[in-house]
């Protein structure tokens, strides 16, 4: 049996984590430089609040109702997601995170110790809430798409209270019955509306097509889907993670930037990310590419990139930095009013089993590395930092309605007066 938990809005319901007062009260999140709505609570999603619309168009909605409106707040959202993971992993083994508010359960092997799934389902979400305040929603199944519909009917279809069990055939048609085939794991919306178009509309009606004939109409993944509806399980999952085998950090300012100090500071702090990505991973980067881009919708656009190779593979931040100065400027372009640029880290390879050339210039010092992380794990990142990766703050994106860092940064500690 398999086991999938996954938080009801997790970045609103995250806002509400240190924040009682709004516990009770409609909540929206928005995306980078307040653009989206990214994340509705359940609350506000019953006043009709739609996600995924452009910030201003419904603003005078959120005004209206009183909706509590929250910049994204990425630092709180990834302490709670860990504080979350840390919980699920100890009611079993084997636990495969697959998102920043979901993660899988593999009760295989035992699971003729637990006697009441839709109990131990309760006592899971109880946990959690005890210990993280996130609403949770589980759902179990015989396969991990299973386990992914029955979480599904918990979260979204009448008649569960937050957990959902597949573990028969009558439970099993009922819920990808009330399914439509779009809700199914892995189906998109445009290969939704293909199988429409056969008159396939439901989860059941995919479940009780041919493999071979799903293979041979659209691909050998869905006839996986298809076997794993009905209780085939075909899927799996690494027990060690793969290294990425690129790594980026790009993003669009909260304004236009012109100013060619702002420009180089924003790719310099890119790259220290990258860098600390890198060492995270225990990377190291052959070749750099660094790129700056006006809007598109705007006249005259401008982008440039530039791939930068160095004589030994690094993960040392100041070698990074340095790369950018020194091709900065190839990409400035003076009165062109910048909209996004990044860094990239390109042609990985392992820090544990390197080659080291003998005549290579390798400017790299891994301890000072270590000291610079090791200072911002204990006390928030950018407590420690390049010194030209300061030089000003115009290039950051626009966070209006930002909450406190209550988990990550010393002066945001939420206080208690009794």
């Amino acid at each position: 049996m398999y086991a999938l938990v996954d938080a009801v809005a997790f970045y609103a319901s995250a806002e509400k984590v240190f924040d009682p007062a709004i516990r009770n009260k409609p909540v929206v999140v928005l995306t980078n430089n307040d653009g989206c709505v990214c994340a509705v609570c359940p609350i506000a999603r019953r006043l009709g609040i739609p996600k995924f619309q452009p910030f201003f168009k419904v603003k005078h909605v959120l005004e209206k109702h009183q909706v509590v409106i929250r910049s994204s707040n990425y630092e709180l959202y990834a302490d709670l997601s860990e504080r979350m993971m840390n919980t699920l992993a100890r009611f079993c083994d084997k636990q495969h995170i697959y998102s920043i508010d979901e993660a899988f359960l593999d009760f295989n092997g035992f699971a003729t110790l637990i006697s009441d799934w839709s109990n131990f389902g309760q006592f899971i979400r109880r946990t959690v809430w005890r210990e993280t305040k996130l609403p949770v929603g589980v759902g179990f199944g015989p396969t991990a798409t299973l386990a992914k519909a029955a979480n599904h009917a918990a979260k979204k279809l009448a008649g569960f209270n937050g957990v959902a069990v597949i573990s028969d055939e009558q439970s099993r048609k009922q819920v990808l019955a009330a399914m439509a085939v779009g809700d199914i794991w892995g189906v998109g919306r445009r290969l939704a509306n293909k199988l429409k178009l056969i008159n396939i509309h439901s989860g059941l009606d995919l479940a009780e097509q041919s493999p071979q004939r799903i293979k041979r109409l659209f691909s050998v993944v869905l006839a996986r889907t298809v076997k794993e509806l009905n209780g085939i399980p075909c899927l799996s999952w690494d027990d060690v993670r793969q290294d990425k085998k690129q790594l980026f950090s790009t993003r669009s300012f909260g304004q236009r930037i012109t100013d060619r100090q702002a420009l180089k500071t924003a790719l310099i702090n890119h790259a220290c990310v990258v860098a600390r990505k890198l060492r995270e991973q225990k990377s190291l980067a052959q070749r750099l590419v660094i790129f700056v881009a006006s809007s598109p919708h705007q006249q005259g656009y401008y982008k440039k990139s530039y791939s930068y190779q160095f004589s030994a593979p690094t993960a040392d931040s100041i070698t990074l930095t340095n790369a950018v100065t020194d091709i900065f400027a190839q990409l400035y372009k003076p009165g062109v009013a910048f909209y996004k640029c990044g860094v990239g880290a390109l042609e990985l390879s392992s820090q544990v089993f390197q080659q080291r050339d003998l005549f290579a210039n390798e400017h790299r010092d891994p301890k000072l590395m270590s000291c610079l992380d090791t200072i911002n794990a204990r006390y928030g990142i950018g407590t420690l930092a390049i010194a030209s990766a300061t030089q000003t703050q115009r290039w950051h994106m626009k966070r209006q309605y930002l909450s406190p860092h209550y988990t990550t940064r010393w002066h945001d500690l939420p206080k208690i007066q009794c």
